[in-house]
Order: structure tokens, then C-alpha cells, then sequence
């Protein structure tokens, strides 16, 4: 196989509403959520390489955690891609740029994982379609597929039933608390809503839709809660998934600049657009 490469977005995703519906007999929740994908995300290339290597390099924006090589995403994914095609000689070389912090709720690993799984895909010639690669990223997470359809959607079960959404354009001015969030952590607590009825697209279009995490995330880490406080003067603000990282919806750029701009010292974040396919 002559070398080739390849260089994606992995993108960041945030859920505009999260709620949790019932828990599973397997321990699982099932949940009603809307993905936002942005146009902000991690660099990826990828590259075949002539021997069986896997090997990933990464870089990182000032002060994002590394990504963590025990039981990494990337590489996790790459290795059940060609344990699939049952082709043991396929290597590649990968790079990113990690921008996306970990434990925010943005989706960074498994945005990583699923961009991936469709470019190793291409490169290898696997020859999958997007639905068996959905069905495998499965494996590694539930917000996979959602990554690997590359479309904003509206989502059910644990996330892997998704139904394609045309979003508004908007603009979104995204806050990112220097806290690590455990998703475990959350879903462990007693105090924890899990029976929210479910709802439809109607039902969150007219405002009757949040995120069942925030009270529990907000007692447990002050950080977050703090955000939440301040950004909440400038409009409707709520945090996405089980993370970190909380956001506000802007009809221009220039608006969420405008807020961004004032943030406390040593608040970091980002301003991104909402896209609804990449």
C-alpha cells in the first residue's frame, strides 16, 4: 500500500438539552438529548504507514490536558478498525492538536475516535459503510456515532438512536472551567433525576427542555457553578452533557465576542458557529 494522509476536524459538540429518561437493566441510562456540532475542534492527520506501527503524537494548546495514553480512544479505535478488517499488517502514524479539553462534555475523545474510525477507513480502504462504522464506534462510547454521521441530531437510548436535525445558524460563546468532570461521578449521585418525561423537538423549541446533570455538577464542582453565575447575566446559560463546560446562545459572532471579551481573568472558553453537517 503506497502512503497516503489525510487531515480532519474532529469536532466539538455540545448538548443543548440533556435529560435522563429511565435507567437501563444493564445499568445504562437511556436519555433525550440534542447534539449542536461546531466548527471549532482538535486537527487530526493521519497518515498509512508501511509496517503494522500504530503510533499517535500529540500536541496541545496552552494549559489543555493531554490526552492519556492508558486506554486511549484513538488508538483504541484505529486497533478495533483493523481487528474488523481482519487486516493485522495495516499501520498509520497520527497526529493531532488537542484543543478540546478533556471531562467538559464537548465530546473530545469520542469526536477523536470517530474521526478515526472514517479516516482510517478511507485510507485502508475497509471499505465500511458509515453505519457499520457508527455500529462499531458504538463499542467504544455512545457518543460516537453521532461523530461519525457528522450531522447534528436528535438522540435517544444512550445515545446511539439519532435522528438528523436542521439547527438555526447561531453563534455560541462556550465557557471551559479548569476542572476534570467525571461522568461517573454524576450518574452515581442518589439525587440524580432519572425519570424525565420524554419530550419532542416542539417541547424544546419552546423552552421546556434542560439538563438533568447541572444541579448535581454545580454542588459538587463550584468551578462549574461559577461559570454558570456569570455567563447566566448574559442570557440563558446551561451546561452540556456530564461536563465541564457550560455555553450561551448568540445570533452573531460579533455579540459573543463582545461577552467573551469580558470574562474574569483566567476564564477560558471559546466562540464558536453551529454547524448542522460537516
Amino acid at each position: 500500500m503506497t502512503d497516503q494522509a489525510l487531515s480532519l476536524l474532529s469536532p466539538a459538540k455540545l448538548n443543548l438539552f440533556l435529560h435522563i429518561t429511565g435507567r437501563r437493566d444493564d445499568g445504562y441510562h437511556e436519555l433525550q438529548s440534542l447534539f449542536q456540532l461546531l466548527d471549532y475542534g482538535d486537527e487530526m492527520q493521519f497518515k498509512t504507514e508501511s509496517s503494522a506501527l500504530l503510533s499517535l503524537h500529540v500536541s496541545a494548546e496552552s494549559e489543555i490536558k493531554l490526552i492519556p495514553m492508558d486506554d486511549n480512544l484513538i488508538l483504541q479505535a484505529a486497533q478495533l478498525l483493523r481487528e474488523h478488517a481482519g487486516q493485522s499488517t495495516l499501520g498509520a502514524s497520527i497526529r493531532i492538536n488537542k484543543r478540546i479539553p478533556l471531562g467538559a462534555g464537548l465530546g473530545g475523545g469520542s469526536s477523536n475516535a470517530a474521526t478515526t474510525l472514517k479516516a482510517l477507513n478511507q485510507l485502508w480502504n475497509c471499505g465500511l459503510s458509515q453505519q457499520e462504522l457508527a455500529e462499531l464506534g458504538l463499542k467504544l462510547g455512545a457518543d460516537v456515532p453521532i461523530f461519525v454521521g457528522g450531522k447534528s441530531a436528535w438522540a435517544e437510548g444512550v445515545g446511539e438512536r439519532l435522528e438528523a436535525v436542521e439547527i438555526d445558524p447561531c453563534w455560541y460563546l462556550v465557557i471551559t472551567p479548569n476542572c476534570l468532570v467525571s461522568t461517573a461521578r454524576i450518574f452515581s449521585q442518589e439525587n440524580l433525576t432519572r425519570n424525565s418525561p420524554a419530550i419532542k423537538m416542539a417541547d424544546f423549541l419552546a423552552g421546556r427542555a434542560g439538563n438533568d446533570c447541572e444541579l448535581v455538577t454545580r454542588n459538587l464542582y463550584p468551578e462549574v457553578d461559577q461559570a454558570l453565575n456569570w455567563l447566566s447575566q448574559f442570557g440563558e446559560a446551561r451546561m452540556t452533557g456530564t461536563g465541564s463546560a457550560v455555553f450561551s446562545k448568540f445570533e452573531s459572532e460579533a455579540a459573543a465576542q463582545e461577552v467573551f471579551a469580558s470574562c474574569p481573568a483566567g476564564m477560558k472558553g471559546f466562540v464558536a458557529e453551529g454547524i448542522n453537517s460537516l
